[in-house]
């Protein structure tokens, strides 16, 4: 089966979810992420599991008749390395610019004694 880029799997906002998920509960069946999306149908799901299946964002085990998925971070790993490392700075900078702006907001919210 031929590869699909990592860029293009993560570009999905239910692809996204699945990954949270999967990060946050770790290996997960096929049914039970199907579960977790209602509004989406369980071919939808499969096709979505797939995607990411073949970008390596995900490893998929057979147990008897059973799927389970597990996150592979590697490819993000590498998506960080190539492209988004190079706004780190920025996003720095952003949330100390943040900060500061709170920090300020709370010194004049502060009651004079």
């Amino acid at each position: 089966m031929p590869r699909s880029s990592p860029y293009r799997a993560v570009s999905d906002a239910t692809r996204r979810r699945i990954l949270d998920l999967l990060r946050d509960l770790g290996p997960q069946r096929a049914g039970d992420i199907a579960a977790r999306f209602p509004a989406v149908s369980r071919p939808a799901v499969s096709r979505h599991l797939r995607v990411l299946r073949l970008s390596g964002l995900v490893e998929e085990a057979q147990n008897g008749r059973e799927r389970w998925y597990r996150l592979n971070p590697a490819p993000l790993r590498q998506m960080y390395q190539e492209w988004l490392r190079h706004y780190e700075a920025f996003w720095s900078e952003r949330l100390r610019a943040l900060k500061r702006v709170v920090e300020e907001d709370e010194r004049r919210r502060r009651p004079r004694r």
